[in-house]
C-alpha cells in the first residue's frame, strides 16, 4: 500500500472507532433510560411483537441476556460501558492524529479479540463469524503495515 493509501485507511479506522464510542455511549443511555422498567416483561413484548416465540433459540438467548442484566449492579454497567467507549474515543485520537502508540492501541485493541473470534469458530462455524475474524485481522495487518511504513520512513532520514 501507498503512504498516503494507508494514511486513508488508518483515518478510516479512527472514524469508525469513533463510531464504536458514540454506540457504546447511545446504548448505555438507553440502558439507563430503562432503569426502573421491568426488562423481561419489555423483551417479551418485543419478541412478540415481531412474531417470534420466546421458546426458540434466539428470543431465549435475548431472555437469558436480559435476565442477566438485571442482576448486574449499575455502577458495573455504567463502569463498563464508559470504559469501553473511552477506550474507543482514546484509539480513535490516536490514529486520526496519526500517533506510533495509536497504532499500537489499535494493534492490541483489535489483536486481542482474534483468539477469541478463532475459538468461536472452532465451535460455530458461520459466515458472519468468519467475516468479523477477517475484518479485525485486516484491521491489524493495516496497522502493522503502517508501523512498518513508519520506522522505513525514520530509517531513511537516519541516514546521511
Amino acid at each position: 500500500m501507498t503512504p498516503s493509501s494507508l494514511r486513508t485507511a488508518v483515518r478510516s479506522m479512527a472514524l469508525f472507532e469513533v463510531a464504536k464510542g458514540v454506540a457504546a455511549l447511545l446504548g448505555l443511555l438507553g440502558l439507563l433510560g430503562l432503569l426502573h422498567h421491568d426488562l423481561h416483561k419489555l423483551a417479551l413484548e418485543l419478541i412478540g411483537h415481531v412474531g417470534l416465540s420466546p421458546a426458540q433459540r434466539y428470543p431465549a438467548l435475548l431472555l437469558d441476556m436480559v435476565d442477566r442484566l438485571n442482576v448486574t449492579p449499575v455502577h458495573t454497567l455504567v463502569l463498563l460501558g464508559g470504559l469501553y467507549a473511552a477506550v474507543r474515543f482514546v484509539e480513535a485520537w490516536g490514529l486520526w492524529r496519526d500517533r506510533a502508540w495509536g497504532e499500537w492501541f489499535g494493534v492490541a485493541a483489535s489483536g486481542v479479540y482474534i483468539p477469541l473470534e478463532v475459538q468461536h469458530i472452532l465451535r460455530h462455524t458461520s459466515w458472519q463469524a468468519m467475516l468479523v475474524l477477517a475484518f479485525n485481522v485486516a484491521l491489524v495487518l493495516v496497522l502493522l503495515a503502517r508501523l512498518m511504513q513508519r520506522r522505513a520512513q525514520a530509517r531513511e532520514r537516519a541516514l546521511p
